[in-house]
């Protein structure tokens, strides 16, 4: 592990701030001289006098700081242990650090590229006052020594960023994905805009060449003008075949946020009609010949190919009532929506973080993966839907309308549109 030193915090010795406190006073003194202006020329060579600043230079540069800051940013295969094991400072110390991280929630799991800050007293047998470890892009908790009990004080830190909004717009050439990407937009928000419209859209045959979309989102970006993380969806405006599909952000008293369309109706449904981005309809719902048995029998789901790893998500809210090996349908998870739906999704590689058997999930969450196991000619996902306990085509079955907005929430819903319409005339024009 190499940890990298940035800057050091240094208290140049007494000698330093008496030269310059000296010739600060015969400056000071000299300037209410009879001769001023003769005396100011004087001091004025003294201290542009090559051989004093390189006196002084030297001097600093062989003082050691009492305090040292070290940076290091964590990388696969580390542990806590490790990157402590590695500071140059006493065995108690360490052991003190190491049980202050351990034993607080939020760094139960390392992740990598995160970042860690220790600030040293190199007068005290390389003791650490403080430690910074960021939690998120937004956010890191600092430990402080208190001498006294020894033992480290908490304080959570809320980074500075500065929260812009982006308006970008495109023509889609070959796929909604590459188009986004082209146009610099982060894959997490690509991903959001697609499952707002998974909806009622399905991406591998509705969307055309040439159709288009806008989008505007936050971005939070730090002192150095640097974007480090993006935030919600404002508004959204997928064209297909020259009709628009637009979407509105509406946050409700209780601070809850959902999306409508201009009518005030939400485009959230029961389930999502594709569970799965950029994939391709590899396969329908009906008879077919089986590709490993060879013979004609009915295909209750719908195959989506894709690459191998590519994200499954929850058609919609419910129970997980299976999360295992499927049989002929390899890793596969079981979801109860509510007495009339449910969804199966096989093949996977591998399962999502807490998928399991009695564990709730939410809309568009992550499941699992795309994978071959089971049965399987090659990546793809097998989805089914079952209603009522019937099996039945997911791509033509009709779902029951999202939430329309009403009463006082319609009114301020066309209040909040407004002003989003305005702001999109006015980031159309800053962006053109």
């Amino acid at each position: 592990m190499k940890i990298f030193k940035l800057n050091a915090y240094k208290e140049y010795s007494i000698f330093i701030w008496l030269i310059l406190i000296t010739l600060a006073g015969v400056f000071v003194s000299t300037i209410y001289s009879s001769n001023k202006e003769k005396e100011y020329e004087k001091i004025k060579s003294t201290l542009d006098n090559i051989y004093l600043k390189k006196t002084l230079k030297e001097i600093s540069q062989n003082l050691d700081p009492r305090y040292e800051t070290v940076y290091y940013i964590s990388k696969s295969g580390d542990t806590i242990q490790s990157i402590i094991d590695n500071l140059k400072i006493n065995n108690q110390e360490k052991k003190l650090l190491i049980k202050t991280i351990k034993k607080d929630d939020s760094f139960r799991i390392l992740k990598i590229n995160q970042k860690f800050k220790f600030k040293f007293d190199n007068i005290s047998d390389q003791k650490v006052v403080e430690f910074t470890i960021e939690t998120d892009k937004k956010n890191e908790i600092q430990f402080t020594k208190n001498i006294s009990k020894n033992r480290f004080d908490r304080k959570k830190i809320k980074k500075d960023f500065k929260k812009n909004l982006v308006y970008k717009e495109t023509i889609i050439t070959n796929s909604l994905y590459n188009s986004a990407i082209d146009l610099g937009i982060k894959p997490n928000i690509i991903i959001e805009f697609a499952r707002l419209y998974g909806f009622q859209v399905d991406f591998q045959r509705d969307v055309w060449k040439n159709d288009s979309f806008q989008i505007i989102y936050e971005e939070f970006v730090n002192k150095d003008g640097l974007v480090v993380d993006t935030g919600e969806i404002i508004f959204a405006n997928l064209s297909l075949q020259n009709t628009n599909f637009q979407l509105y952000k509406y946050e409700f008293e209780n601070n809850k946020t959902d999306y409508f369309d201009e009518n005030g109706k939400s485009v959230k449904k029961t389930l999502m009609k594709t569970p799965i981005n950029g994939a391709r309809l590899s396969s329908s719902y009906g008879k077919r010949k089986h590709p490993i048995l060879g013979y004609t029998k009915m295909h209750t789901g719908t195959d989506f190919a894709a690459p191998t790893g590519t994200p499954i998500m929850a058609s919609g809210d419910g129970k997980i009532i299976k999360a295992g090996w499927c049989g002929g349908g390899g890793n596969c998870v079981k979801i109860k929506h509510n007495s009339t739906y449910q969804t199966v999704y096989a093949h996977m590689s591998k399962f999502g973080r807490g998928i399991k058997k009695g564990a709730r999930v939410k809309q568009g969450q992550i499941i699992g993966y795309v994978g071959s196991t089971g049965m399987s000619t090659g990546p793809h996902l097998h989805y089914e839907v079952i209603e009522n306990g019937k099996k039945i085509n997911s791509q033509k079955m009709k779902l029951p309308s999202g939430k329309i907005l009403k009463g006082e929430d319609r009114k301020k819903f066309e209040v909040s549109k407004i002003k989003i319409d305005v702001l999109k005339s006015n980031l159309i024009i800053k962006y053109n």
